[in-house]
């Protein structure tokens, strides 16, 4: 075994800090028990300050998969059209998801370079004088490319065309990381995950729920049961859960909402943010191209980095993965082996970032990837800038 601790920076699961495993120690309880219902509540409670509203969340033991599924089936009927924009790998994992449930996802195809277009997306609002399109779908960041879709701005684009579509909107990797207002932007299901920002282990996922969205789920066609809002209702509105809930990933969740609490909101998404900008200088420095090309899109919480024609990501990959014991993200489907990514995200600070980034700069001369020298000095002038200026704020 290498000596030291590895050094996981793949955009998600991200690390679990010592306080979320310590909480996930304890005994598993009963949870059908009187104590458990204390537990409960203070999750589905404190989960509505992270989506920023004040309507239902759920809860459930499942992948991120699982909640984008319960979004569909509990608003939906066979044969709805649903649009949806091509942002990258997971945007189309979820169309192909819609497919199979029976759904017609109209996708607006994307370059993989940037968020969703929300004038794309008023403009087929527009042409749907039937309102036959149920639901608009998009991801607010895409793992895969590392873009962050306005949604505010679809938002905007479904108002403004007079349609009665449902916003969905996938938060998976950046909810807790990438500010997010579920009621202030009206958004009707937002579907998010357990392993990333909110930085625990993959295992739950969660719905944030419109009161628009729970009229919708009285009337959809599609079968539900273990994702059906209505089963979960009655047992949450006391704490409990329908079925055996994912106990002590529970606790860990109580633990990182206090966490994200004790730092504050604001500043956990302007650390996200300026650990974005340090990432990105770095790569400029290096001389390499962000996959994200619209600097307002790029994400705060990964950085997707195209390597040269001719070379390997995968290559330099495990080259880093081999000297290091580094672990970056791979690329995905339409960029397979053409960029490698790497996660900034969760339980993150400078002095990780700058190890993270010093483990890059050294991996791309062992693999041979050309490159220019002073990406990590780039990414600590941008750290000190950020240092001073909130010094002189103080």
């Amino acid at each position: 075994m290498p000596a030291g601790r590895h050094f996981l920076q793949i955009p998600g699961p991200s690390n679990v800090p010592d306080r979320i495993l310590r909480a996930m120690d304890y005994p598993t309880m009963d949870h059908r028990g009187p104590a458990f219902a204390d537990v409960g509540r203070k999750a589905l409670e404190g989960m509505k300050s992270i989506f920023q509203t004040e309507g239902r969340v759920v809860i459930y033991p499942s992948s991120g998969t699982g909640a984008w599924e319960a979004a569909l089936v509990n608003t939906l009927s066979p044969g709805d059209t649903v649009l949806m924009y091509e942002t990258g790998h997971f945007a189309t994992l979820w169309k192909k998801l819609a497919e199979k449930l029976g759904l017609n996802p109209v996708f607006i195809e994307g370059d993989w370079r940037g968020g969703a277009d929300a004038a794309a997306i008023e403009e087929h609002l527009r042409g749907d004088k039937g309102q036959d399109i149920k639901a608009v779908c998009v991801v607010h960041n895409e793992t895969s490319t590392g873009s962050v879709t306005d949604v505010a701005a679809v938002r905007r684009a479904i108002d403004a065309a007079g349609h009665s579509a449902l916003l969905m909107v996938d938060t998976i990797s950046s909810l807790a990381s990438v500010d997010y207002r579920h009621d202030e932007w009206g958004v009707d299901v937002t579907v998010a995950g357990s392993q990333k920002g909110l930085m625990l282990p993959p295992g739950l996922s969660f719905n944030a729920i419109s009161d628009k969205a729970m009229n919708a789920s009285e009337s959809a066609g599609l079968i539900r049961s273990y994702w059906s809002w209505s089963e979960m209702a009655g047992p949450n509105d006391t704490g409990y859960f329908p079925y055996t809930p994912a106990t002590n990933l529970l606790y860990g969740l109580n633990e990182a909402i206090d966490m994200l609490h004790e730092e504050g909101l604001e500043n956990v998404f302007s650390r996200h943010q300026r650990h974005g900008r340090a990432a990105r200088a770095a790569v400029e420095a290096w001389g390499l191209e962000v996959l994200c090309n619209t600097p307002s899109d790029r994400s705060p919480v990964l950085t997707a980095v195209m390597v040269p024609e001719g070379h390997s990501a995968d290559n330099f990959r495990a080259v880093t993965l081999r000297n290091y014991d580094m672990s970056l993200g791979n690329g995905l489907s339409k960029v397979a082996d053409r960029v490698f990514r790497i996660g900034h995200l969760g339980d993150f600070n400078d002095l990780m970032l700058i190890g993270t980034l010093a483990g890059v700069e050294m991996g791309l001369r062992d693999a041979g990837v050309p490159y220019s020298a002073g990406g990590v000095q780039a990414a600590m002038d941008v750290l000190g800038q950020t240092a001073q200026a909130n010094r002189a704020a103080a």
